[in-house]
Parts: structure tokens; C-alpha cells; sequence
């Protein structure tokens, strides 16, 4: 049942139950047997508290672990979530976005990629990459150089995502991530960038099959939160404001603009990795962008030219 959960799941539910045990304790109530009304008044203290309403439906998962289904299905407590709904709506984390362009024209300074040092090498790779795919950090964190083709006839690198992520199901496709090689301007093509990589890195990876290693030594491979320092980095000495903007922005900034330039919404959802029914893109990453096929998304992400 543990192996159920990703560990990021674990984490986040991990101060949950914590919160849960210690209220239990205090009301000398059984941990496992708590009734429905005493599990609304537990979930109604955190909302007092301040809690909004995701992290107050994450204490409602991490519960049902616990007490089982009726923590999710019970008319009452359906009910007590409509109330936190009305009172304290979710608020989407951004209500404007950076413009692409403004980091793609920074990093089109960074070239020729032969001549870039390896921390500058792998910062631009990386942010290219979040930039064409609007995928996760995650995502871009598990690509394994054995999972990555180069075809050269058709102009494009294909690499397939193996390994299990946030949105892996059963029965679900695993990510499948299209890079093009974009002849009109090679100092921001993602494709040839992630060559000169690969062909740099190729002597410093002692058989580490991860893309992304440290470019420090000993050059291992590196964590998400390492790949998302790298990508906030870029991003600030870009002119993004990343006292607001975070490394995940990447992924409201390439999608809104994609939008914004006429991709329709089946080909934003199916690059980003999204459902053919999911609203998640027009709740919570369909952004108004700050002022100053397979390859429809990528290439209009990296054509600067103004609308």
C-alpha cells in the first residue's frame, strides 16, 4: 500500500498524519476509529488555522488512508469542502506570465554552444528542453540517454520517459518528448544545444545513463530541486522576476504562449502531458503574458518574432 504512493505523495501526507495523531491524541480519540464528525471538526480547526483549500483536500487524502473511503464519499464532509470552496476559493499561483521570447533572446547570446563552458552549457540545455516539452522538472530529470534518438531525416530527437512520474497511471501513456532541430536560428536550437551536450558530457559520466549530471565533480546525476536551481538561475539573469516567478513557471510561460499563437488546446494538452479532457490548462496555467503538430508547440515557442 506504501508502494502505492509516490514518494512525494509520502512526504506531503507525512504532515498530515502527523497533524492528525497529535489532534487525536489531544481529544483521546482512536487514531483508526474516529468518527465523521470528529474528522469535520479536524479538518474545520485547519481551516481556522489558515490552510486553503488544496492543502486542506490533501489532509482529506491522507486521511482516507487511515479511516478508509467514507472520508471522501461522506455527504457531510462532501459537503463541509463545498463550504471551504466558497469561503476561501484556490487561487491560481501566477495571474500573469513571463514571456518566452525574453529567455530565449538571453539565451541566444550563450553560443556558440561549442565554446560555452559546462555550467552554461547545461543551464541553456535545460531551460531549452522545460521551454519545448512545457513539461515537468521531473519529467526532464528522468531522461535516460539510452531512451534518446537522434533522427536526423526528420529533422528531430526523440526521447521516451521510462521511468514512473506524477502523472503515471495504469494504463496511461508515458511521456514521449519531440525535440526539433530549428535551422532558422541554431543559437536556440534545443536540439543541436542537447548534441553538443551529450557529446561534451560523453567523457565525465563513468556509465551515468541520467542526461543531466552535476557540472562539478565527481558529475553525478542530479536531483530535481538541483535541475530547478539551474532553471531559476537562467531565468533571473534573463530578467525574469523569480522573487515571483519560479522554476515551475516555465510551464505556465511555454504553454500560454503556445496559446497565445494559435497551437490548439489538444496539442498544448498532449505536449505538456495532459489529457484530452483535462481543464487543468485553463484553470491553472492559460496566462495572460507580461508585456516587455508534434512540433507546432515547440517551434512557435522558439519563433520570437512578435505577435
Amino acid at each position: 500500500m506504501i508502494a502505492s504512493l509516490s514518494k512525494n505523495s509520502i512526504k506531503q501526507y507525512d504532515v498530515a498524519i502527523r497533524r492528525w495523531v497529535s489532534f487525536c491524541r489531544k481529544n483521546n480519540i482512536d487514531i483508526y476509529e474516529a468518527s465523521t464528525p470528529m474528522v469535520i471538526y479536524f479538518l474545520t480547526e485547519l481551516f481556522q488555522l489558515g490552510l486553503q483549500y488544496g492543502s486542506l483536500n490533501s489532509h482529506r487524502s491522507a486521511l482516507s488512508l487511515i479511516l478508509g473511503s467514507r472520508v471522501g464519499s461522506d455527504d457531510r464532509i462532501t459537503r463541509l469542502f463545498k463550504g471551504f470552496y466558497r469561503l476561501r476559493p484556490p487561487a491560481p499561483k501566477y495571474d500573469i506570465t513571463w514571456d518566452p521570447a525574453v529567455v530565449l533572446e538571453f539565451l541566444a547570446n550563450w553560443y556558440p554552444n561549442n565554446n560555452l563552458n559546462l555550467e552554461y552549457l547545461t543551464k541553456k540545455v535545460v531551460t531549452l528542453l522545460m521551454l519545448v516539452t512545457a513539461h515537468r522538472v521531473q519529467t526532464i530529470g528522468k531522461i535516460n540517454l539510452d531512451n534518446i534518438t537522434i533522427n536526423n531525416n526528420h529533422q528531430l530527437i526523440s526521447i521516451k520517459i521510462h521511468d514512473l512520474i506524477k502523472t503515471s497511471r495504469p494504463g496511461s501513456a508515458q511521456p514521449y518528448l519531440n525535440i526539433p532541430f530549428y535551422k532558422d536560428r541554431p543559437e536556440i536550437c534545443p536540439a543541436k544545444t542537447l548534441v553538443t551536450y551529450i557529446d561534451r558530457t560523453k567523457p565525465l559520466r563513468n556509465n551515468e545513463k541520467v542526461l543531466f549530471i552535476s557540472f562539478k565533480k565527481p558529475h553525478k546525476s542530479v536531483s530535481t530541486n538541483t535541475i530547478s536551481r539551474w532553471i531559476k538561475d537562467t531565468l533571473s539573469v534573463s530578467g525574469v522576476d523569480t522573487s515571483i516567478f519560479s522554476a515551475h513557471s516555465v510551464r505556465h510561460a511555454a504553454t500560454s504562449a503556445a496559446y497565445r499563437k494559435g497551437i490548439n488546446i489538444d496539442t498544448i494538452r498532449n505536449t505538456a502531458g495532459w489529457n484530452g479532457n483535462s481543464r487543468v490548462f485553463a484553470r491553472f496555467y492559460h496566462r495572460d503574458i507580461q508585456c516587455n503538430q508534434s512540433n507546432q508547440f515547440a517551434l512557435s515557442i522558439l519563433n520570437t518574432e512578435a505577435d
